[in-house]
C-alpha cells in the first residue's frame, strides 16, 4: 500500500510539474509573439550587479535598439554595434574600439538581440508564481540552462500580465554575482538605418581600433 501511495504521489507531482512548465511556455510564446510584431524595440533600463559576500552593489543606466538580430548597446560608458555579423565595442574612456565576428552560440553569453526569445533554445523553464511588483502583477518564471557550465544557475523573469512584456530578468551568477535588467522604457517601430548598427571610424577619428577577427 505504502509503495502505491508514492507512486501516486510521485504522478501527483510530476503531473503538476508539468503543468507548471506548460503554463510557463503559454506566457513566454505570448512575450515572444508580441516582440517579434514590432519592426523596431528601443528600450531604456536599470542594470544592476550584487554580490553580497563580496559588498559589491553597482547600479547603471543603459539603453539598447534592436531590430532583428542587429543591437546597438549603451551601457556602462560602452557603446556596442552588431550589425547581425561584426560587432564593435567602443570604449569611450579610453578611446578604443573592438571589433570582432561573434559567433553564434550560447556559450559565448546572452545576446541581447534574443532577449525577448531566450527560452526559445537551450533553456528549461518553470512557472514560479504570480506577485506585484510596484502596483503591476507579474508572472515570475525561472529559465534554468541545459548546458549546466553556464557561469549562471538560472534567469528569472517577470513578465506583465496584462501587457506580455518583460518587466525585469535576473541572472543567478554561480560566483555569487547576481545581474538584474529592469525595463523603464519600451518604446517600438521607430525607424533606425543600416549604419546605426555599424561603427563608422571616419567619425572617431582618434580611436584606436582593435580589430581581433
Amino acid at each position: 500500500m505504502r509503495k502505491v501511495f508514492c507512486f501516486l504521489l510521485f504522478g501527483v507531482m510530476c503531473l503538476n510539474l508539468s503543468a507548471q512548465d506548460i503554463k510557463a511556455k503559454t506566457v513566454l510564446d505570448k512575450v515572444s509573439a508580441k516582440n517579434k510584431e514590432f519592426k523596431s524595440i528601443k528600450a531604456e533600463f536599470t542594470f544592476s550587479m550584487d554580490n553580497a559576500e563580496e559588498d559589491i552593489h553597482e547600479v547603471s543606466e543603459g539603453s539598447i535598439v534592436l531590430v532583428g538580430n542587429k543591437y546597438r548597446l549603451k551601457l556602462m560608458g560602452v557603446d556596442t554595434y552588431y550589425n547581425g555579423t561584426t560587432m564593435a565595442s567602443h570604449i569611450i574612456d579610453v578611446n578604443e574600439v573592438n571589433i570582432t565576428e561573434p559567433e553564434d552560440n550560447e556559450d559565448e553569453g546572452l545576446n541581447p538581440a534574443q532577449i525577448f526569445s531566450i527560452y526559445e533554445k537551450g533553456y528549461n523553464y518553470k512557472y514560479i508564481k504570480e506577485e506585484t511588483v510596484n502596483s503591476t502583477i507579474c508572472h515570475v518564471i525561472d529559465l534554468i540552462p541545459l548546458n549546466t557550465e553556464r557561469e549562471f544557475t538560472s534567469i528569472q523573469l517577470r513578465i506583465d500580465k496584462v501587457n506580455n512584456q518583460i518587466e525585469s530578468l535576473k541572472t543567478i551568477g554561480k560566483d555569487g554575482n547576481n545581474v538584474s535588467i529592469i525595463l523603464k522604457k519600451l518604446t517600438p517601430n521607430l525607424k533606425f538605418a543600416d549604419s546605426y548598427f555599424v561603427f563608422d571610424p571616419k567619425s572617431h577619428t582618434d580611436v584606436e581600433i582593435n580589430d581581433m577577427r
